[in-house]
């Protein structure tokens, strides 16, 4: 019997749902968090794209959690009251009238995610990291030198995120917690998600980037890595070929790997629906980094 164009089409479409469903089984009732940063935040077309995959994540049985930063948005708004954007080691120097900005430009941010979540159908709430105490920190130097009001998290309490993920609504994190005096600092997104993703036990962290994913050659594109161990990307960390900002986010990867974390994926949110090719495909788009114990397939598991 012959099959026409169009069967052949809702044919491959049921495959791909099949292929997706050991990780839908794998992955129900269990804790994803995603942070959110980078030209995804920018275009406004990918950033309806990868609130399209968390709303679909939830939708589907996980329990997501959004983390996401705003620097380039900060950065806008720095420039447009005439101040001018300071920079030690790579990190921002935050002063008190930068922390003002920082502040209002990521609850701005934070909202607007909650009214695209919640325009797509699902229940959202965005939070600081002030919000039930969440982010504890202590003022960060870098290198020594003073960056203002920038924080390290010294402790999480995740109650608020469980209170609001047993009430069935997606939380929104924007990175800026208080200190033991209640001083509001700013903190860096990614050390933000790694932490949260480390307090709540996440099944899966994943960082969307503005590059591929891992490679083993940064001059060669065809050295991308698919999945690594964790002890292996310590190897590849120590063997210093990992430079820029992928050193902290891969040390990053690897610390949440080793606290918990079940696995952690490194995407390039430029790319359409990255987080579903990622987390229901059997290929995967980006790098993943694994405990030592996991295998990369969940079929038949």
């Amino acid at each position: 019997m012959s099959i026409s164009r169009d069967m052949e089409k809702y044919m491959e479409k049921a495959e791909v749902l099949i292929e997706a469903l050991p990780y839908i089984q794998r992955f129900n009732r269990k804790i994803i968090v995603v942070k959110y940063g980078g030209s995804a935040m920018v275009d406004e077309n990918l950033k309806r794209n990868v609130i399209k995959d968390v709303t679909l994540l939830k939708l589907v049985g996980f329990k997501p959690i959004i983390v996401h930063g705003g620097g380039k948005e900060i950065s806008r708004w720095v420039s447009k009251v005439g101040m001018e954007p300071r920079f030690v080691n790579g990190l921002r120097v935050t002063d008190k009238d930068t922390m003002e900005i920082a502040e209002m430009v990521l609850n701005k941010v934070n909202k607007e995610l909650v009214q695209l979540v919640q325009s797509l159908g699902v229940k959202a709430v965005g939070i600081s990291g002030k919000d039930g105490g969440l982010l504890q920190v202590e003022k960060k130097l870098s290198q020594g030198q003073d960056i203002g009001f920038v924080g390290e998290i010294t402790e999480v309490r995740p109650k608020v995120l469980y209170d609001l993920l047993e009430k069935d609504f997606l939380p929104i994190v924007c990175p800026v917690g208080l200190d033991k005096d209640f001083q509001t600092y700013n903190i860096n997104a990614d050390d933000a998600a790694c932490a949260i993703a480390r307090a709540v036990s996440a099944e899966k962290l994943a960082f969307l980037t503005d590059i591929e994913g891992v490679y083993r050659d940064p001059e060669d594109p065809s050295t991308l890595i698919s999945a690594i161990k964790a002890s292996e990307a310590r190897e590849l960390l120590e063997g210093g070929t990992i430079g820029g900002g992928m050193l902290p986010k891969l040390q990053n990867c690897i610390d949440a790997i080793e606290n918990g974390v079940s696995r952690v994926h490194i995407l390039d949110g430029r790319m359409a629906h990255c987080l579903l090719l990622e987390i229901f495909t059997n290929q995967g788009i980006g790098t993943a980094i694994l405990g030592d114990k996991e295998g990369k397939s969940y079929e038949g598991e």
